[in-house]
């Protein structure tokens, strides 16, 4: 039985030790952080119980995947609603929009706008889906290990069909015209980090998903998926190690040889490393020439994606929700893009999201009172690092007021009674985000498919990698799918 040393109990670290160790390696997996999930973490206080990073389930089939895989019942592991109305949209000075996975109910919604934009919206949603179809099989689930893994014909023509010169935003304008329902397309991209008005238009895919696939909600939040993954990985045998901080992948002669704990060294005969990749090649690998191209200097000019300012508020009043997810669109969604990529400032009217598990799940918050999930798009830290106290206190108070003057959350600051944040530099301090970039490194087409960090490692034997600055790229299920493609360039090796 051969060892192998996974780096991060992220979702990326668990799903690979899981797949591991049910195939019958010998695996440990080391955790900086008491508790695993890397940024599928938890806040549990006072009662109250608030998912830290994802919430939105999205492709459920990737998630039982991994337990179907090793013979279990995914249902034992993942209790799963689906929600519908999957989510809410609001704009200043336009009424909301409801958006449903059931035919008859998103016809009426697009019908109540005007069919001419009915029919353009079911337009977008084919083309949409034929370019998915080539996407997943040509590009989502196979890893590059070699220049000949992408230039070949047959990746070349899938490539070609699937048109991704434009950018998000204006090819969803060929489509539709109500400024809404273009809005509801696009701002999907901000999920995975990048701009509607410079990510590739394949990512206009995840409203699609969304769409065809359904939203679900998992009982307990998101950080059941994370404990189901713990669960299972110790039922196989697994060794976790939390609270436990490598210090260095050692890498002789190309060759990655084990790990650096303090002052123990632990060799094993393969490595995963699921900790973000530039945070990786920075931290763990000191030195430069065993690192290929990725020196300081590249990883420094990589593009990174944007970050959040996330508000937990446990609230001592129930509230009239109307859906689980809501998006509330600022009045110039443009600027306030704008203001994220390219002039790196805090927007000044932001565009939010408002989550409330306690709308399905009420043991998440003490009886009567409701937790309240707000996610602010903010800059990563190259672009806008001061998070002092005082910026905190002063964007907080403007994220409250538009709570209070958009929302049915209108005497919210009268009944918190449990409160925290967190910022970019929380990400980059508590899970080792570089640059805080709460969804890696940027998905632009530079820094896609073929011209991503691969899984396998290109500059030493026995290394792979996984997570959301890997291939394919990020958001939950796809991360679960990078560590699907890290074991498989493993096993490939090993035999």
């Amino acid at each position: 039985m051969k060892k192998v040393l996974i780096v991060g109990a992220g979702v990326a670290g668990l799903t690979a030790a899981v797949r591991l160790q049910y195939l019958g390696y010998d695996v440990t997996l080391y955790e900086k952080n008491n508790q695993v999930g890397g940024k599928m973490n938890q806040i549990k206080e006072e009662g109250f119980c608030f998912d830290v990073g994802p919430t939105i389930v999205m492709m459920k089939d990737i998630y039982e995947e991994i337990f179907s895989f090793c013979q279990r019942n995914p249902a034992d592991y993942l209790p799963m609603e689906k929600v519908d109305p999957m989510l809410h949209l609001y704009f200043s000075e336009e009424p909301p929009l409801s958006f449903s996975s059931d035919l008859t109910q998103l016809m009426h919604t697009l019908e109540s706008i005007s069919e001419e934009d009915a029919q353009g919206y079911l337009g977008f949603l084919s083309d949409i889906y034929k370019r998915y179809l080539i996407a997943k099989d040509a590009f989502i689930t196979r890893s590059f290990r070699s220049f000949w893994d992408f230039y070949n014909p047959s990746s070349l023509m899938a490539g070609l069909k699937l048109r991704t010169f434009n950018d998000a935003y204006s090819s969803i304008v060929k489509f539709v015209k109500d400024e809404r329902l273009r809005k509801s397309l696009a701002f999907q991209t901000l999920y995975i980090g990048v701009s509607p008005y410079q990510g590739p238009s394949l990512y206009t895919m995840i409203p699609m998903i969304e769409l065809f696939y359904g939203v679900y909600f998992i009982k307990g939040g998101m950080y059941t998926l994370a404990q189901a993954l713990e669960r299972l990985f110790k039922e196989l045998g697994g060794k976790l190690y939390c609270n436990t901080i490598v210090d260095e992948i050692l890498i002789e002669n190309k060759q990655a040889i084990g790990l650096q704990i303090g002052k123990e060294t632990v060799f094993g005969d393969a490595i995963i490393c699921g900790a973000d990749f530039p945070y990786a090649m920075t931290a763990l690998i000191p030195n430069e020439n065993d690192r290929g191209k990725y020196t300081d200097k590249k990883i420094k000019k990589m593009e990174y994606s944007c970050s959040c300012f996330l508000m937990y508020l446990g609230v001592d009043k129930k509230y009239d929700v109307q859906a689980l997810h809501s998006i509330y669109f600022a009045k110039d969604f443009k600027r306030n893009v704008d203001q994220l990529f390219e002039e790196g400032t805090l927007p000044d009217d932001p565009s939010f999201y408002i989550y409330v598990p306690t709308l399905m799940d009420e043991s998440l918050a003490p009886s009567e009172n409701e937790a309240v999930y707000i996610l602010v798009p903010v800059p990563e830290l190259s672009k806008f690092s001061d998070w002092s106290s005082a910026t905190i206190e002063k964007y907080r108070t403007q994220v409250l007021n538009k709570l209070k003057e958009e929302t049915i959350f209108k005497d919210i600051d009268e009944h918190i009674v449990f409160e925290k944040q967190y910022t970019p530099k929380d990400f980059q301090t508590d899970f080792n985000a570089y640059n805080g970039a709460t969804f890696g490194l940027k998905p632009t087409l530079k820094q896609s498919n073929y011209y991503r960090p691969h899984n396998k490692f290109a500059y030493a034997d026995h290394l792979y990698f996984c997570g959301s600055s890997t291939h394919p790229g990020a958001g939950v299920p796809i991360v679960m799918q990078s560590a699907k493609l890290a074991v498989e360039e493993l096993l490939k090796d090993d035999q």
